[in-house]
């Protein structure tokens, strides 16, 4: 009988160079979307898709995550005592997530390091794995529909979106094999960061791999044999690519709008993104937003 996917790796030491000096104090993984920490979103898809172990891989000056997702007690009771009951709740649902893990990485530089980080913990079972400043803003989440591609095809399923040709080279391009369906395929491989004359395209479109990956037990062990990289980086591409060659590797199409965090015009994206999405903030928003257009238009 095939495993759940239970546990995930999340990706969370990064120095957040690009928001110095907030990121001095603040890991950037907490930098604020509306009223929630960028990690928690990522942490919220991933136990939407059934994920109880959570594993933050993560480094020096990162206390502050692991006090976000642990019980405030001496908060929550002055909250409930002030007749907050429904903040309170809210800061404990928090807490109570997931079964938290904490690691500091070690190793070579690279997006394949957390994993080998956490291979003693993962009991030779699959996993996902996400990065702690990038989430998708989705009716269904992300990790919900890697899982499920998962489930059908119970080989590796990494995340792919659409891209236009002039950003090609900034990605890892899948090279599609074959179409399973509407927004599945299997994969040859991916071609990172390809010239012009490279990349790969299936009926005109060009399909970039970005953040998000079920992976197997038996992939690990391409992680580990797995050689630096000419960039001098440990790439989880490499040892997927390595991979299919020997066996099957999906790609999902994501039906969402990706925001990748780790920059500030990412990051402000994301935040008009979701605040326009929340009919609380959304009508007064949105006229601000349009008040502003309509002055620097004139």
């Amino acid at each position: 009988m095939a495993k759940k996917v239970t546990k995930a790796v999340i990706a969370a030491a990064g120095l957040g160079t690009r928001f110095l000096p907030m990121t001095k104090a603040m890991p950037k993984e907490m930098l604020p979307i509306i009223d929630k920490p960028i990690i928690q979103y990522v942490v919220e898809e991933a136990v939407a898709a059934g994920i109880t172990d959570v594993i933050i891989v993560g480094s020096a000056n990162k206390r502050s995550i692991e006090d976000h997702f642990d019980h405030q007690y001496e908060l929550e009771n002055k909250l409930r005592q002030a007749g907050k009951g429904e903040l309170a709740d809210r800061m404990e649902e928090v807490a109570e997530l997931a079964n938290f893990i904490y690691l500091r990485q070690k190793g070579p530089v690279g997006n394949a390091t957390p994993v080998l980080n956490a291979a003693p913990l993962l009991n030779h079972e699959p996993f996902l794995v996400l990065f702690a400043d990038d989430f998708f803003n989705a009716q269904v989440p992300r990790a919900v529909q890697l899982v499920e591609t998962y489930n059908k095809v119970q080989k590796p399923v990494i995340s792919l979106v659409p891209v236009e040709p002039e950003r090609a080279k900034s990605y890892g391009i899948a090279d599609i094999k074959s179409q399973m369906d509407d927004d599945t395929f299997e994969l040859a491989g991916l071609i990172e960061k390809p010239a012009p004359e490279e990349v790969p395209q299936h009926d005109g479109k060009i399909f970039a791999s970005v953040a998000g990956y079920i992976l197997t037990p038996e992939v690990m062990q391409y992680i580990k044999d797995m050689e630096i990289d000419r960039t001098g980086e440990y790439v989880l591409a490499n040892a997927i690519n390595n991979y299919a060659k020997a066996d099957q590797v999906f790609g999902r199409v994501i039906d969402g709008q990706w925001h990748d965090a780790g920059n500030k015009e990412k990051y402000l994206e994301a935040i008009v993104d979701v605040a326009l999405d929340d009919p609380d903030i959304s009508p007064a928003f949105s006229k601000y937003l349009l008040g502003k257009l309509h002055e620097h238009a004139g």
